[in-house]
């Protein structure tokens, strides 16, 4: 049971274990609790990220959590951001901030320039709040990295915290995961874990309980709670792609394809096109075809001139072309947004040795990667079809583009994004543009979809999140953490 201390960390046996979304549930219990809490992950690697109202980037599950919590993200709820921009390096980001690449620095060295700022993130955010509920990374079984460990137990003993560890038990072998993980750790590692939790279990807990009091006795601590399989959660993705949709076929239906770029980033963009009714939402893995199609959209990418490459290794170019001859539209965001320009520069060589690559050339724009990245949450409005309504978003971009033509969006300070003369193709750097309800429906629009009826995504996440809430309260022994 949690005293003295006002944090609590879940680790998990496995990636995709669960971690994330029990922070976000606890987060949501103990807020509709009247308790001020945050979410917090020392190290998260990550191509999906949010800003902060401070103009800081964080990773985007955190920043769901926050939404969880009811709290602003704010950069120490994740202090060290890693962003891998090839198989070999990273970029850091220390406290909301573009700082280093892993691959300059060295893993050796890692260590001791992460933990400072990680513990001084998580004392601030220990002072602001009741409670903080820390989320681990990947596995604290991993006895390979636990010398340069910042992300599990590395942190756990450094900030004193207690831990519980979650398994998902639809992959199978739960219990020798939660077994093995325990097995796998020192003796005052083993110490703190206060307990386990199951995810996602199915069927009739009847038959699991003989197998928990055997783990209950074979590690002598005990079973917090087993937590069911939940269908119909719509909850942001920390980096795997989520598929599932809601189509409904009575009504006409728009079919979007997005290509899957080997470093693709924040495609939770298209969340809310994966809730519509109406949209049947296809992601593009690489190799694959491009189908046809009434809409296809250009996604972010960590490493645009790379992703560019691979596009046409693909043979991609061809089909958009095609699809545009064929009258489809076309959208690309952020590095879609570059690449549907006549060129990008790379003059500091940010994202490798290419200096200048050929863009698709249905736009008339030119981009220039620059050194320092635009961080910038966003209002305005969007303009397409002779019709302007309301948007928010942000931006996360290294670049600039220059334009020739008609902007997509407006705001007070600026303009953004290019509509092509032909008004089939437009670019635009903002991120979450389908978010907004009004926003999404013009889009769909543009894009030949008849149908008014759409999503209001922040509803649909409170719904989940709630739904979550009542569900962990209902599976986990939240006395035996919490008294």
């Amino acid at each position: 049971m949690l005293s003295t201390h006002n944090a609590l960390m879940i680790q998990g046996t496995t990636s995709d274990a669960g971690k994330s979304v029990l922070v976000a549930g606890l987060g949501r219990v103990l807020a509709r609790k009247g308790v001020s809490v945050a979410p917090f992950k020392s190290q998260n690697m990550a191509l999906n990220s949010a800003v902060t109202a401070d103009g800081g980037e964080i990773g985007r599950a955190q920043a769901f959590q926050a939404f969880a919590c009811g709290v602003e993200p704010s950069v120490h709820m994740n202090p060290i951001l890693l962003k891998p921009d090839s198989d070999c390096s990273a970029q850091v980001i220390i406290q909301g901030k573009a700082s280093v690449s892993m691959q300059a620095i060295g893993f050796q060295a890692y260590k001791e320039l992460a933990m400072g700022p990680i513990l001084e993130s998580f004392n601030i955010l220990q002072d602001r709040f009741d409670c903080v509920l820390i989320e681990g990374a990947g596995s604290p079984a991993e006895v390979n990295l636990r010398e340069h460990d910042v992300a599990n137990m590395g942190f756990a003993e450094e900030a004193d915290v207690p831990v519980i560890i979650v398994a998902d038990i639809d992959r199978g072998g739960v219990l020798a995961h939660l077994l093995g993980t325990l097995e796998c750790l020192s003796q005052s590692e083993r110490e703190r874990v206060i307990g386990f939790v199951i995810n996602r279990f199915r069927g009739d807990l009847e038959l699991l309980k003989p197998g928990l009091r055997w783990l209950e006795e074979k590690t002598g601590k005990p079973v917090l709670g087993v937590v069911p399989y939940l269908q119909g959660l719509n909850l942001d993705a920390e980096d795997a792609i989520d598929v599932t949709q809601n189509i409904d076929d009575s009504q006409p239906v728009l079919n979007v394809a997005v290509p899957v770029f080997p470093r693709i980033s924040n495609h939770t963009d298209f969340d809310a096109l994966r809730f519509h009714p109406n949209v049947n939402l296809q992601f593009v893995g690489p190799g694959e075809k491009i189908p046809g199609c009434d809409l296809i959209v250009l996604p972010g990418s960590k490493n645009v001139i790379s992703d560019l490459t691979a596009l046409r290794e693909y043979g991609w170019d061809k089909a958009i072309a095609k699809h545009l001859r064929y009258g489809g539209k076309v959208i690309g965001i952020c590095g879609g947004y570059q690449m549907l320009g006549q060129c990008i520069r790379d003059p500091h060589q940010i994202e490798g040795s290419i200096d200048l690559a050929q863009g698709l050339g249905f736009l008339e724009a030119e981009s220039v990667i620059e050194k320092e990245k635009v961080l910038l949450q966003k209002e305005g409005r969007i303009s397409l079809n002779g019709q302007s309504v309301n948007v928010v978003g942000y931006e996360i971009h290294m670049g600039i583009t220059t334009t020739v033509g008609d902007a997509v969006i407006v705001t007070q300070e600026s303009v953004d994004g290019l509509v092509s003369a032909d008004n089939n193709v437009f670019g635009t750097y903002w991120h979450g543009l389908f978010d907004s309800p009004d926003a999404c429906s013009l889009i769909l629009r543009w894009a030949g979809l008849d149908s008014q009826s759409g999503i209001d995504v922040i509803a649909e996440r409170e719904r989940s999140i709630n739904a979550l809430a009542d569900a962990l309260e209902d599976s986990i022994n939240l006395q035996m953490i919490w008294g």
